[in-house]
């Protein structure tokens, strides 16, 4: 088993590099990659250069990471700079989605639970990586970014490609009676069981990129609930918190 993923969607284009980290057993802070939750930077760094190292990556590229906020705000990076990839001061602040054309530049996104969704445009060669959990979901945050991805790099809509990494699924991810009304919109997101809500975020994300011209072909689920498999994955809900995150990566290749 490898020790990490990557996406078959994605990896049919050479010149798209992507991949996911897992919790290690094996590893210090169980391969941890988050610098924002208190535990020790110096072996976080190291654990992420060592999963840099696992899929092989370039030692010129770049890295850039934001300050995940459950915001629907989005960065164009158009920049050749590390962003809070040895520390986390230099962080794009206050974002949740980042988009860039730039070659040997990779976007990552951290989560233990919420949706990481990645986007790519062949055609244009634009990349995406997005952070969505039930709040940049209320605010539209992978359907906003596709339409910048348009208004910015003429993105056609059909032409894009959409992978959702693991998440905590609908089996387990129970919510308060308020989500009826924030999701009312969408048919078959919340289901009721013994009583209880459960929220399903990747249908809802799937709607949302449809709703905006995505090809219900080209989204891709992974179908992995990190709660049900905690062993391989952080879940903040099932651990009841926990410091750990995973790092899922985009870029593309010169």
């Amino acid at each position: 088993m490898k020790d990490f993923i990557s996406y078959p969607a994605l990896n049919v284009f050479t010149n798209c590099i992507n991949a996911a980290s897992l919790k290690m057993h094996d590893k210090p802070l169980l391969f941890s990659q988050a610098l924002h939750t208190g535990q020790k930077s110096e072996i976080i760094v190291q654990n992420r250069k060592e999963f840099l190292d696992t899929f092989g990556v370039s030692k010129d590229v770049n890295i850039v990471l934001a300050n995940q906020t459950h915001s629907n705000h989005i960065a164009i990076i158009d920049t050749y700079e590390n962003r809070g990839w040895e520390e986390l001061e230099s962080a794009i602040p206050d974002t949740d989605a980042l988009i860039t054309d730039k070659k040997e530049l990779l976007l990552g996104i951290l989560s233990a639970d919420c949706l990481p969704i990645l986007l790519f445009d062949p055609k244009k060669e634009v990349v995406a990586a997005i952070h969505a959990g039930w709040a940049g979901t209320h605010k539209k945050i992978a359907q906003k970014t596709l339409l910048k991805m348009t208004e910015h790099f003429s993105s056609n809509p059909k032409d894009i490609i959409a992978q959702f990494a693991p998440c905590i699924a609908p089996c387990c991810y129970e919510v308060g009676t308020e989500f009826k009304e924030r999701f009312k919109e969408y048919r078959g997101a919340l289901e009721k069981r013994a009583n209880k809500l459960y929220l399903d975020i990747p249908l809802i994300n799937n709607l949302q990129l449809q709703e905006v011209g995505v090809l219900k072909e080209n989204i891709h689920q992974s179908d992995i609930c990190t709660a049900c498999e905690n062993e391989r994955f952080f879940s903040y809900r099932k651990e009841g918190g926990c410091s750990g995150r995973m790092l899922t990566l985009i870029g593309m290749k010169s």
